[in-house]
């Protein structure tokens, strides 16, 4: 087995290594920081310091073992699970000042809620500014939570050139917004940037060739799409790996969950970001028969309506990652504590059909 090193460049971040016989890659040009390995068989993660001597000598080196694997890549974000939508906070919705947007990311970061999801429109362009002001006055540091971010859509603004709704996924556009959103949120990176909805006109060249500028400058760390199906999803994947979809997906809204979205997530290893996770059923008729079904389960399990709804999509095997619009700390205490609701799986189904209002075929 060789055990030379190459490189020395990492010293921070974790790696994923075979507890195998391994080989040295013999190339110096690998030596970005926070790498990872991804092996087909079993992995373990260990901290990337120096103390540390799997085989000897020290773990701050690149391994690759004959067996295929799928090669070294840019170390992916881990976001909560649980994700606070900032598209209210500003403009569009609360207005809240820097001083109650520090707050909010404050006590969100208390309660576990570390990641932000954010849109160059928000507010007619004004909320990612706001949030990136309030951050600097919070006792939270950057590393302390994600910032995700999405381009693409181009709203009617004299200001911007803008006479008509539509879609722009230029190279330079990207890494215009991209940058734009960077200074807004006066940070050096963001955890995750997305196409905010596909376009007819879309071309995959031009998207990759901005996304992999922007991977290799260190300016975002993760690449997405928000609202893309399937179809849209493998155009893309010819030339770029997609980490994430944002996508509508609630009891009210399970369309993904019939329309394969979902499985192609699970399949492709896509991670599943819903927003608008409530839906429409907790402005339900009494009568309904959904409300009905809610209410009952709500005794059962000594919860809110709201909780039982968001315990619904946390219980779906692609591990959906809900997207909460609150701007209210008591609702977002109480979306958190249905964390620790364990749906029965019939409980599960009987929601599932009293929204259809028919059973399962």
């Amino acid at each position: 087995m060789k055990n030379e090193p190459f490189c020395h460049d990492a010293q921070k971040g974790s790696f994923l290594y075979r507890q195998h016989e391994f080989e040295v890659i013999e190339n110096s040009q690998i030596g970005r920081k926070n790498l990872n390995c991804y092996p087909n068989d079993r992995q373990l993660t260990l901290p990337c310091k120096t103390n540390h001597e799997p085989f000897g000598k020290p773990f701050f080196k690149y391994y690759h073992h004959p067996m295929s694997f799928s090669y070294f890549q840019p170390m992916k974000p881990t976001f909560s699970r649980l994700i606070q939508g900032c598209m209210s906070w500003g403009l569009w919705g609360a207005n809240l000042s820097p001083i109650e947007m520090a707050r909010r990311i404050e006590q969100n970061v208390e309660m576990g809620v570390t990641s932000f999801d954010q849109a160059d429109i928000y507010g007619n362009y004004t909320t990612e500014a706001a949030f990136g002001r309030a951050l600097t006055i919070s006792a939270i540091s950057r590393d302390q939570i994600q910032l995700i971010s999405k381009c693409g859509i181009q709203l009617v603004n004299p200001d911007r050139n803008s006479r008509v709704k539509h879609y722009v996924y230029s190279a330079s556009y990207i890494i215009q917004q991209a940058e734009k959103s960077l200074e807004n949120l006066q940070t050096d990176y963001l955890d995750l940037f997305l196409l905010h909805r596909p376009s007819p006109l879309m071309q995959v060249a031009d998207i990759a060739e901005a996304v992999q500028q922007l991977q290799k400058q260190g300016k975002i760390r993760a690449f997405g799409v928000s609202n893309f199906t399937p179809a849209q999803m493998r155009y893309l994947s010819t030339e770029l790996d997609i980490f994430a979809n944002q996508i509508e997906c609630s009891l009210t809204h399970w369309d993904p969950m019939e329309n394969g979205t979902l499985f192609f997530h699970q399949q492709q290893g896509i991670q599943t970001q819903a927003w608008s996770p409530l839906g429409s059923a907790l402005s339900l008729e009494s009568s309904n028969p959904l409300a009905e079904t809610l209410d009952l389960l709500a005794e059962k399990y000594n919860c809110s309506k709201a909780q039982l709804l968001i315990a619904w999509l946390l219980a779906h095997p692609a591990s959906l990652h809900p997207v909460l619009g609150t701007t209210k700390s008591e609702h977002l205490r109480d979306a958190v504590e249905s964390l620790d609701i364990e749906l029965d799986k019939q409980d599960w189904f009987a929601m599932y059909e009293a929204e259809r209002e028919r059973e399962v075929d």
